[in-house]
């Protein structure tokens, strides 16, 4: 049975009259990583700042694994682990007296908070940093630290704002694979502006425009989504196209230059394997048969933007 971890309904807030979250609801289960998206000013961090309780809605309700998070926040915050855009770190600590404050914030005894600093550092791979001062650490080892302390306690929510902003490709590499790692045990929020750290990372994605929620689908749902129905094939030399009259899910097919062709297909029926025969039993060399698929980027743009805002 999934576990629902967070349950926002109708969530909406107002500041001075200015709508930035307007009327949103969705939910996260144990083991999803879900990708939220959205240009500048859409209000995603204004709805990940209400999910963890800095921000009251000024409508809706929150339930946090079952606890409503205006009723019941201490209980709620607990089950959260929350790292802002910006890591809230002490700097002139090193990074074990630093989590060892936070591991005592949370609540931990001091054995408890002995066993998660070594586990956290473990999972996060700072233990070869241990004894140092954050401010000496490089961006990425202190990115590290600031999701280290969103989990010293083991939250069953880890909501992340930006985590991989302004690291260098091993390390959001490395980042990525502990979101994942992360992700099979926990309910992760992930807000991000790197299209493809969301294909890689997350198990669905959402996109917020204008304080609405415009878009919700699971990962594959977005592959899916990808697929324009279009197939570019290229043969060694110019092929027949009457052959193809009798194939009821392809639409058209455009010649373009040098023995190249667009076939455009029902989306759900795709008919290269038939396409492929046909073209080897007419004895032609069949160069290259490739899916043409719409980007993430391109679907983003296409929900995100509109005539009035260009």
């Amino acid at each position: 049975m999934t576990t629902v971890l967070i349950e926002a309904n109708n969530l909406s807030r107002y500041y001075d009259g200015h709508c930035a979250v307007d009327n949103i609801s969705f939910s996260l289960a144990k083991g999803e990583v879900l990708g939220f998206l959205g240009p500048n000013g859409a209000g995603k961090t204004t709805t990940m700042q209400m999910l963890c309780g800095n921000l009251a809605p000024s409508t809706g309700e929150i339930h946090i694994n079952g606890f409503d998070l205006l009723d019941q926040p201490k209980q709620a915050k607990q089950c959260l682990g929350y790292l802002p855009d910006t890591p809230p770190l002490y700097k002139e600590l090193t990074v074990n007296e630093y989590l060892t404050y936070c591991g005592q914030l949370h609540g931990l005894s001091l054995k408890q908070t002995q066993q998660a600093i070594e586990l956290t550092e473990n999972r996060c791979g700072l233990t070869q940093v241990a004894d140092r001062l954050i401010t000496n650490l490089s961006k990425g080892f202190q990115q590290r630290v600031g999701i280290a302390q969103a989990i010293i306690h083991n939250p069953e929510i880890i909501i992340l704002d930006e985590p991989t902003v302004g690291l260098d490709p091993i390390q959001i590499r490395e980042i990525r694979a502990l979101i994942k790692e992360l992700g099979r045990d926990h309910g992760i929020i992930l807000s991000t502006h790197i299209l493809s750290e969301v294909q890689e990372s997350c198990s669905h994605v959402q996109i917020i425009k204008q304080g609405k929620l415009i878009f919700k689908e699971t990962i594959a749902g977005l592959n899916q989504r990808m697929n324009t129905g279009s197939l570019q094939v290229k043969t060694r030399s110019a092929i027949n196209l009457n052959l193809f009259t009798d194939i009821n899910n392809i639409n058209t097919i455009e010649s373009l230059a040098n023995n190249t062709y667009l076939f455009k297909h029902d989306i759900n029926n795709n008919p290269a394997g038939i396409i492929a025969e046909i073209i080897v039993a007419s004895n032609t060399e069949l160069l290259e048969l490739t899916p043409i698929q719409q980007s993430m980027e391109e679907i983003f743009i296409s929900l995100t933007t509109n005539k009035e805002s260009r």
